[in-house]
């Protein structure tokens, strides 16, 4: 599949901007949103999760949605799965070019996000990875906490590679950090980048940060001038993680990124048209 010559990579991620989301938005209105995303020229989209419905009732219709969706050569389309069963099911449908897997490094988090302790969950990593290669997609593992955790759980940068190791040599060659709840500070950011980027060159190193409009260019500083150039985003900065229990702090807001990425001269060949159409229509879609 072909990809944007840019150095940046933006992955959309609607699936995280509507799971929180306190009212249920209808099947068709999240095909017609995520079709429009696919025209804009992201790297990828995080369209949805093949997850328990109970857990996440917002995600219960992905299968319809995925089967709406109108897939292109220059974006993928990614879907979060929790097990094994949901790994199925998403590589159930050839549109589904990416699998992502939350691997918390906070015990408690990992039971509560996946019903899973970490060793069961590094077994899980696994065997979705021998899925992925068999049905030549990518598996993409989110350190969920990965900047610390509201439990009171153990957290230091050490854990952090610790676990990163292992799920390295299983073979998965793309890793984002996520700063689940907003805890992360710049600082935080660099230190972590700059340690796990020269550490691990073979995988692709990313960053799902969450920040609110004062907090977020530090935060997308840090991780720049640190050599990342994968990122998360969510158009209007809606999102967080239900499952957190915590109220939830927004996604990266790619409406921010976006322009300053450009001034940059890091990102080109978006669809400035298609994604003023986008904007249009999460302002429709995400009303309160």
């Amino acid at each position: 599949m072909a990809t944007t010559t840019s150095p940046i990579k933006l992955i959309e991620c609607p699936r995280d901007a509507m799971q929180g989301w306190p009212h249920l938005i209808a099947t068709d209105k999240k095909i017609a949103y995520i079709n429009a995303l696919l025209k804009v020229g992201f790297d990828t989209i995080d369209f949805g999760s093949f997850v328990s419905p109970k857990a996440i009732p917002q995600m219960a219709d992905t299968a319809e949605v995925i089967k709406g969706l109108q897939p292109n050569a220059t974006t993928k389309l990614l879907a979060i799965v929790a097990n094994i069963r949901g790994a199925r099911e998403a590589l159930a449908y050839d549109a589904t070019d990416c699998l992502g897997f939350p691997f918390s490094i906070s015990p408690t988090f990992q039971l509560r996000n996946t019903n899973s302790t970490m060793q069961q969950s590094l077994a899980i990593v696994e065997e979705i990875q021998n899925l992925c290669a068999k049905n030549q997609k990518k598996l993409v593992v989110y350190i969920s906490m990965g900047f610390g955790n509201i439990y009171g759980d153990e957290y230091n940068e050490s854990i952090v590679v610790a676990w990163i190791d292992k799920i390295a040599s299983l073979g998965v060659t793309t890793i984002s950090i996520a700063d689940t709840v907003g805890l992360a500070t710049p600082l935080q950011v660099t230190r972590m980048m700059q340690s796990l980027l020269p550490m691990y060159p073979a995988i692709e190193m990313g960053v799902h940060l969450h920040a609110d409009a004062t907090t977020w260019k530090d935060k997308v500083d840090a991780a720049l001038q640190s050599g990342c150039l994968r990122f998360d985003g969510a158009l209007k900065g809606i999102g967080g993680c239900p499952m957190a229990g915590n109220e939830l702090i927004g996604n990266m807001d790619t409406e921010l990124m976006i322009p300053y990425f450009k001034s940059l001269q890091l990102l080109s060949g978006l669809n400035e048209t298609a994604l003023q159409q986008c904007s249009i229509m999460a302002n429709e879609l995400f009303a309160r």
